[in-house]
C-alpha cells in the first residue's frame, strides 16, 4: 500500500470517527475494546430492563394496596355496624336491617378481590400467590408475594350480626388485610432501592464504555489536521517530482 493511500485511509477514518463521535466504528479500530464496550452495553442495557420490570411491578404493588385500602375502609365499617347489632336495643328487624348493609360491604369486599386486576392479572383472588420481578441483570430478582382477600381467606364469608356472632372474626380479617399491606409497602421500598441500584449501575456502566469507545475529539481534530498536512505534503512532493521528471524528459528530447 502507497504512503498516499495509507493517508487517504487515515483521513477517512478521521472524518468516520469525527462524524459518529465513536473511536471505534468498527472491529478493525480496536477488536478488543470493542469486545469490551459490547460487554458493557449489553450489561447496561440489562441494568435499564431491570428497573422497568420494577417499576412496572411498583405499578402493580400500588393497585393491589390501593384495593387493599377499600377492603380495610369495608372491614371497618362492618366492625362499627357490628358494634352496633351487639347492643340489646336492638330489635330483630332492625338487625336484619344492619346485616343488610354489612352483605353489601362483603359483597363490595368480594368484587374487590375478584376484580383487583394488572395486565389483565387477578390479584388478590388467590389464583396467584407471588409474581417474580426480573429486576436484576441476569433476570434474578425478587418475588412479590400477593394476599388473598376473599371472604373465605378472611374468614367472613359466613359473618351475620342476626344471630350469635363473634367480632373478633372482623378484627382477625382486618389483621390479615393490614399486615398483607404492610408486606406490600416493604416490598414497595425494596423495589425503590432496585431501581435506585439499577440506575446507578446502569450510569457508572455508559461511563466506562463512554470511556472505551468514545471519541476525544480535541485529539482527533489534530489528527486530522496532521493527516491532512501530510497529504498535502505529499501531493506537492509527488507534483514536484513530475515536474523535475518532465523536465528532464524535455531536456533530452531537445538535446
Amino acid at each position: 500500500m502507497s504512503i498516499s493511500s495509507i493517508s487517504n485511509q487515515n483521513i477517512y477514518r478521521s472524518y468516520q470517527s469525527l462524524s459518529s463521535g465513536k473511536r471505534i466504528n468498527s472491529a478493525a479500530d480496536d477488536a478488543a475494546g470493542l469486545t469490551i464496550a459490547q460487554k458493557l452495553q449489553s450489561q447496561a442495557n440489562s441494568y435499564d430492563v431491570g428497573s422497568r420490570n420494577a417499576g412496572m411491578s411498583k405499578d402493580m404493588v400500588n393497585i393491589a394496596d390501593g384495593a387493599l385500602g377499600s377492603i380495610t375502609d369495608n372491614l371497618q365499617r362492618i366492625r362499627e355496624l357490628s358494634l352496633q347489632a351487639s347492643n340489646g336495643l336492638y330489635t330483630a328487624s332492625d338487625k336484619e336491617a344492619i346485616q343488610t348493609e354489612i352483605d353489601q360491604l362483603k359483597q363490595s369486599i368480594s368484587d374487590t378481590a375478584s376484580g383487583t386486576q394488572f395486565n389483565t392479572m387477578n390479584l388478590l383472588d388467590g389464583s396467584k400467590d407471588s409474581f417474580h420481578v426480573g429486576a436484576g441483570s441476569n433476570g434474578d430478582g425478587l418475588e412479590v408475594q400477593m394476599p388473598n382477600s376473599t371472604l373465605d381467606a378472611l374468614g367472613i364469608a359466613d359473618y351475620d350480626v342476626t344471630g350469635n356472632f363473634d367480632l373478633s372474626a372482623i378484627d382477625q380479617a382486618l389483621d390479615t388485610v393490614v399486615s398483607a399491606r404492610a408486606n406490600l409497602g416493604a416490598t414497595s421500598n425494596r423495589l425503590d432501592s432496585v431501581m435506585a441500584y439499577n440506575a446507578n449501575a446502569s450510569y457508572n456502566t455508559v461511563a466506562s464504555q463512554s470511556r472505551i469507545e468514545d471519541l476525544d475529539y480535541s485529539s482527533a481534530v489534530s489528527e486530522q489536521k496532521k493527516n491532512e498536512l501530510l497529504r498535502t505534503f505529499q501531493m506537492m512532493m509527488q507534483r514536484k517530482h513530475l515536474e523535475n521528471e518532465n523536465g528532464r524528459v524535455l531536456r533530452l528530447f531537445q538535446s
